[in-house]
């Protein structure tokens, strides 16, 4: 693998720290983007017909995937048909330079590609494995496939959707899904944290091969609602919700509101103008406001009706009340305080167009991240590979 290092990128974090990939899920693929964002030169070993996450909806005008664009913005692509000689050898020689692989092959196949953790581990012994699959490699669900709305609700997160203002309106509706690729995001952060702590321990520890299961990434999202198992208690999308706050319909959109300290409900008393119905000293005492959430929430939400949310989000910012809008994708990318905080950036696609991309979900204060990205077209690093 050749360098592929900028004198900007040389700066960052991951700065010579060289990643293996191959990803055919989101969760090993944004393991990936993150430990590109953080500087990690990535090189995708990607079948002969590239991963199918090229094909992934939506698409962009041209057939382009929007979701394979933003998971390999900052990455490179490397073709291998592991069932090959050739390929087996490419494998072994992009292995023998690399600090970090990142796979999502499933079990059953990674003895014949080459990839199983022995298989690795005696081309390379220092080097971390990080295997990221569904239910994880070990144990007896480590054969099974899951996409996206199973491994939520093996999660236990779909167990709890829709919940609050979602189910009051559509009490009907069937717990699906999160929108997007919830899960496999979770997973795929998990895997980078391993991945992380695990190259960490290199010098003192040696090679690790790390096991990763999206569905306890998404286990551990719920925890909160897995520790009140203890007391007794078990959320259910009919009963979970803020006690008082949560989603509110004003006058043209969408607004959420969460006061958690007595300064928050303070200023919300200030926001909706000091009714007479919140002068009532009981209401001072925090746990009596969860006991009367549902009084609380009928005032928030009549009032909340009346007025316009961007007059409500301006006077909650200025008083301290935590409340934000629910905005479309356009308004996000075009936003005040996305714009100030440059989280987006051009990135050149595969097809030569250029979009805005959300550069990382982190910054550094002093060493900014790469404010231009390029997706890889497939097989762009043939020429080099063959060298």
């Amino acid at each position: 693998m050749q360098s592929n290092e900028t004198p900007q990128t040389a700066m960052l974090p991951l700065s010579g720290c060289r990643v293996l990939e191959r990803s055919d899920t989101v969760a090993a693929a944004y393991a990936g983007r993150m430990l590109a964002a953080l500087g990690a030169q990535v090189v995708m070993l990607e079948p002969p017909g590239g991963s199918r996450l090229r094909q992934a909806p939506p698409l962009i005008d041209g057939g382009e995937s929007a979701l394979f664009a933003y998971l390999a913005v900052g990455k490179r692509s490397l073709a291998a048909d592991l069932s090959t000689p050739s390929g087996r050898a490419l494998l072994e020689r992009e292995l023998a330079c690399a600090d970090i692989l990142i796979d999502d092959t499933p079990v059953r196949e990674r003895e014949a590609l080459g990839l199983s953790p022995q298989a690795v581990s005696r081309l390379r012994p220092d080097l971390v494995h990080v295997s990221v699959l569904p239910f994880g490699a070990a144990g007896p669900k480590a054969d099974w496939d899951g996409d996206e709305v199973n491994l939520l609700h093996a999660g236990g997160e779909g167990f709890l959707l829709p919940n609050g203002l979602s189910h009051e309106l559509f009490p009907d509706r069937p717990p699906l899904k999160i929108y997007g690729h919830f899960g496999g995001y979770q997973g795929g952060a998990m895997a980078a944290f391993c991945a992380l702590s695990a190259w960490w321990a290199v010098p003192a520890a040696g090679g690790q091969y790390v096991d990763v299961s999206v569905q306890d990434a998404v286990l551990s999202v719920g925890a909160f609602a897995l520790q009140r198992l203890g007391d007794g208690s078990l959320e259910h999308r009919t009963s979970r919700r803020f006690r008082y706050g949560g989603v509110f319909e004003a006058q043209d959109g969408f607004i959420e509101l969460l006061t958690l300290e007595d300064r928050q409900w303070a200023s919300l008393v200030q926001l909706l103008g000091s009714p007479a119905w919140a002068a009532d000293p009981g209401l001072g005492d925090p746990l009596e406001r969860s006991r009367r959430g549902d009084e609380i929430n009928g005032h928030i939400r009549e009032w909340m009706a009346r007025h316009p949310v961007e007059d409500i989000v301006r006077r909650a910012q200025e008083l301290g009340v935590p409340a934000a809008k629910y905005r479309l994708p356009a308004e996000v990318v075009d936003g005040e305080q996305e714009r100030a905080r440059g989280l987006f950036a051009p990135a050149e696609l595969a097809s030569g167009q250029e979009a805005g991309i959300l550069v990382a979900p982190f910054q550094f204060r002093c060493t900014p991240l790469p404010r231009k990205g390029r997706v890889p077209a497939l097989d762009e690093m043939a020429q080099e590979a063959s060298a």
